[in-house]
C-alpha cells in the first residue's frame, strides 16, 4: 500500500532537516525547513510509476518549491522508474524520483533539480530535412500499420513510376528526382535492376509496389514524359 511508502520517504526528507507531515491539503507529504518564508516541499506516494502520479505532481508545481515522487522499487529493476524515458520526464518536469525498496531503503532516481535537455543538432537538423523534402502531407501522423510515407520512398515511387515504361539512367532522372542515382544504386527496396552499365529497370517488387502505393504516385506531368527521355541508351 501506499501508506508502507510514508515513513522511508518522511525519514529521508527529515535527515535533510525538514519538518514533514502527512496528509496535508490533499498532498501526500509535505515537508518545511526553518526559513522565512519556509521552503515548501511535497511529495507523493504511488506503488508503482503512472501516469496519475505524474498528474498529481503536476497539480503541486504552483505551490511547492520541490516536488518528489515516491514509488515503490520494484523487483529485480525492471520497473519503470528504471526506464530512461521516465528519469527525462522527470528531469524535464523538474520532480525528483525516489524508489523505496523491500526493506525500506530510499533510492534517489532522480534530483529534483531544472533540466533543460541538451540540444542535437543533428537529429534536429534531420528532422527540418525531411518535413522540408516530403511532398505534401502523405502520412497520417499515429499511423503504425504501414510503412512510413518518407521524402525517400517519394522519389523512390516517382523513379519506379518513370521506369515504368522503359530503363533509364540516372542522370536523366536527377533533373526531376534529385536523390535518383543514390536511390536506384542504393536500392534499399529491391525496386531496380542493372541491366548494362549505367542504366536500370524496374523489377516486379518494383511494380508491385506501383500498385501498392499507387495512391502516392506522382501526379506531375513531367515525371510522365521521363519515360520516353533518352531511350535508345543502348
Amino acid at each position: 500500500m501506499e501508506t508502507a511508502l510514508y515513513l522511508p520517504v518522511k525519514r529521508f526528507l527529515e535527515s535533510a532537516g525538514l519538518v514533514v507531515k502527512g496528509e496535508v491539503c490533499g498532498c501526500d507529504i509535505v515537508a518545511l525547513d526553518d526559513g522565512e518564508p519556509a521552503a515548501v516541499i511535497i511529495g507523493e506516494l504511488k506503488e508503482s510509476f503512472t501516469l496519475e502520479l505524474v498528474l498529481q505532481a503536476v497539480e503541486r508545481t504552483s505551490t511547492a518549491d520541490e516536488v518528489w515522487l515516491a514509488v515503490r522499487a520494484s523487483k529485480r529493476g525492471r520497473g519503470r522508474e528504471g526506464d530512461a524515458r521516465v528519469k527525462k520526464l522527470c528531469r524535464l518536469l523538474g520532480f525528483g524520483l525516489l524508489a523505496v525498496t523491500a526493506t525500506d531503503k530510499i533510492e534517489v532516481v532522480v534530483e529534483p533539480v531544472p533540466w533543460k535537455p541538451r540540444p542535437n543538432k543533428a537529429k534536429r537538423s534531420k528532422i527540418i530535412s525531411e518535413h522540408r523534402r516530403r511532398k505534401g502531407d502523405p502520412a497520417v501522423g499515429g499511423s503504425t500499420k504501414r510503412p512510413i510515407m518518407t521524402a525517400y520512398r517519394q522519389q523512390a515511387l516517382a523513379c519506379a513510376f518513370a521506369m515504368l515504361a522503359a530503363p533509364a539512367r540516372p542522370k536523366d532522372l536527377k533533373p526531376l528526382i534529385p536523390d535518383a542515382p543514390k536511390i536506384l544504386q542504393g536500392n534499399v527496396y529491391g525496386w531496380f535492376e542493372k541491366v548494362e552499365r549505367g542504366v536500370y529497370q524496374l523489377t516486379e517488387t518494383g511494380r508491385t509496389a506501383l500498385i501498392t502505393w499507387a495512391d502516392h504516385l506522382p501526379n506531375e506531368p513531367s515525371l510522365q514524359t521521363v519515360q520516353n527521355t533518352e531511350q535508345s541508351v543502348a
